[in-house]
């Protein structure tokens, strides 16, 4: 029989007290939820976090985010905020021995009536097998599981740990967030040795990680630099390119915008010349290799669907090989928008899907395309009266997939431009077999 009242219960891990010699970014790190810069949406108090820390109960979650978006801070400011003991191991550094003495002391928590949060960091990198054994633990209740990735949960975690646990996104810091950052360092350790532009050159180089912005800052700092630098100086000082823009950076959103209309506008001159300029201002590469697979789905899309494979190629082939060499490839990609055929229908077709779904719920979908594994499903109807495809004539039966409470929609309209031509005629073609087999 377990003891009612154990002696030892086990302790959280000690949090050691901050050394003067610390990282600044740790000295910096928040010490309220209210402290957490640039994710107002989840930490607010209309945010999901912030209505959990109101009821004062969490539930299991997966924090997404890019790094350097404080992740791991708000793990543990979650457990402060409702009194929860805090254990924490990473994926990169721990295994199953690891896990197991993680939750065997939750258990022994929990038996005192002691919750216990329990933090992933880089939870993607347990394997498939690793992360089912968290399920037990989480459904019980033993412990609130937190885990932070980089990488795409819907790929790199499983189903029944997704299921369990809310998806929360933290966002890329921004400028401001970046510049807020920035002045906390400053009000601690003093003004930075830069000019204002070149205050802003440093910003704009994180690419949105504030760990990076708070390194890079520590870097000055420690250089006991007398005279401030400018931007070409701080570049040339930081062995990294450093964004040459306006001080409110508003040559930074005027630039991107210029490139995206002039790619979408199929000026491949101007394109190129935009392009030009920001890297050649020493915009961060990553950046507009976003901002162009961006402007492949949402401007070419299905129009001409290799614009999409031509950019992520681009951004592979950049990181292979680095700068100078791989900005040729995102060159490439530049120059294969500007020229390929547009159409903003799937982004339409996005748009109008999405608000159609948020409208209508949870419809259940007709029952005679449900799986029946089991003998009751199949008992009550589901699956019944379902039409093979490829056993029909043309390998098509024409059968209805929408919800009995719902009119069929359209939401994709392609355009007579590019593939999308192509697409039309196959749309158009089943469309004449259904009006003829209903």
């Amino acid at each position: 029989m377990s003891d009612l009242f154990p002696d030892q219960l086990p302790q959280e891990p000690r949090r050691e007290p901050m050394r003067e010699d610390a990282p600044l970014a740790d000295r910096l790190r928040p010490e309220t939820l209210a402290e957490v810069i640039g994710q107002d949406h989840l930490t607010g108090p209309e945010g999901a976090i912030g209505r959990m820390v109101a009821a004062g109960r969490l539930s299991s979650m997966i924090l997404w985010g890019p790094p350097g978006t404080g992740k791991t801070t708000i793990a543990r400011l979650l457990a402060d905020s409702v009194g929860m003991r805090f254990e924490s191991v990473s994926a990169v550094f721990s295994g199953v021995a690891d896990l197991k003495k993680a939750f065997a002391a939750a258990d022994k928590a929990a038996e005192a009536g002691q919750r216990t949060l329990l933090f992933v960091d880089e939870i993607h990198r347990f394997n498939r097998a690793q992360q089912d054994g968290f399920l037990p633990f989480v459904e019980r209740g033993t412990v609130t599981l937190v885990g932070a990735t980089t990488e795409n949960p819907s790929f790199a975690l499983n189903a029944a740990l997704l299921s369990r646990a809310q998806v929360l996104i933290l966002q890329r810091l921004d400028h401001d967030a970046l510049g807020e950052l920035l002045d906390r360092a400053e009000k601690l350790e003093g003004p930075l040795p830069l000019t204002a532009e070149a205050r802003d050159a440093l910003v704009a180089s994180a690419d949105g990680d504030g760990r990076f912005l708070l390194n890079q800052a520590e870097t000055l700092y420690n250089a006991k630099i007398d005279d401030p630098l400018d931007p070409a100086a701080l570049g040339k000082f930081l062995q990294r390119r450093v964004a040459v823009y306006d001080k409110d950076r508003e040559g930074h959103y005027n630039l991107i915008s210029a490139l995206h209309k002039a790619v979408r506008g199929s000026d491949v001159q101007a394109s190129l010349y935009y392009l030009a300029r920001m890297l050649t201002a020493g915009e961060e590469p990553r950046f507009l290799a976003r901002r162009l697979v961006r402007m492949a789905v949402e401007d070419i899309g299905m129009a001409d669907p290799q614009a999409l494979v031509q950019c992520m190629a681009a951004k592979d082939a950049y990181e292979f090989l680095g700068s100078p060499e791989g900005e040729l490839a995102l060159v490439q990609a530049c120059t294969y928008l500007a020229t390929a055929p547009k159409s903003n229908a799937v982004y339409k077709a996005q748009k109008s899907s999405f608000k159609s779904a948020r409208e209508t719920g949870s419809l259940m979908p007709p029952q005679n395309i449900l799986n029946a594994p089991t003998k009751l499903m199949k008992d009550i109807g589901y699956g019944s009266g379902y039409s093979y495809d490829h056993n029909a004539e043309d390998g098509f039966s024409g059968d209805n997939y929408w919800p009995e409470e719902m009119e069929p929609q359209s939401y994709y309209e392609p355009v007579e431009r590019g593939f999308e031509r192509e697409v039309k005629k196959r749309l158009d073609y089943w469309d004449k077999l259904r009006r003829e087999r209903g």
